[in-house]
């Protein structure tokens, strides 16, 4: 399974794009789509490089998802988790009762589940607090915009 247009869109939407590297709200240098292995201080690059950067790194995330759940997946609950895990990581995906109440089949949770993750820095962010509903919404194949 691999990550549709929908689910794409929703990674871009709530992401944005900055062709200018800054430092998120955890203060770590991002740059494109919430690129950071190669964000540094002062970087800049093109729209087609941030383009270019979400479509080879999401695969890293696609096969972290895979890795990790046990159970089946429709596509949009595919699309949701790797937006999820592109925002928090492998280590936080792997960590979380999130995934733990999925690999139980307990599908209907997973949103509440999602919904937890709000903070960054330690701070509940309005903009998490809207990722996590649309992701939650797009998990129970339900409009997110």
């Amino acid at each position: 399974m691999k990550i549709s247009e929908q689910g794409l869109e929703l990674i871009k939407h709530f992401e944005g794009c900055e062709l200018e590297a800054y430092k998120c709200a955890a203060g770590v240098w991002t740059i494109g789509y919430g690129h950071i292995k190669t964000a540094v201080e002062g970087k800049v690059i093109t729209q087609e490089e941030a383009d270019n950067l979400l479509v080879e790194e999401i695969i890293e995330y696609e096969d972290y998802v895979r890795a990790a759940v046990k159970v089946p997946l429709k596509q949009y609950q595919f699309d949701a988790l790797v937006s999820w895990t592109f925002n928090l990581g492998n280590g936080n995906l792997n960590a979380s009762t999130m995934l733990k109440v999925l690999n139980r089949e307990e599908y209907e949770e997973v949103p509440a589940q999602m919904a937890r993750w709000n903070k960054a820095g330690g701070k509940v962010l309005e903009g998490l607090i809207r990722r996590r509903e649309a992701e939650g919404l797009l998990f129970e194949n339900k409009k997110w915009t």
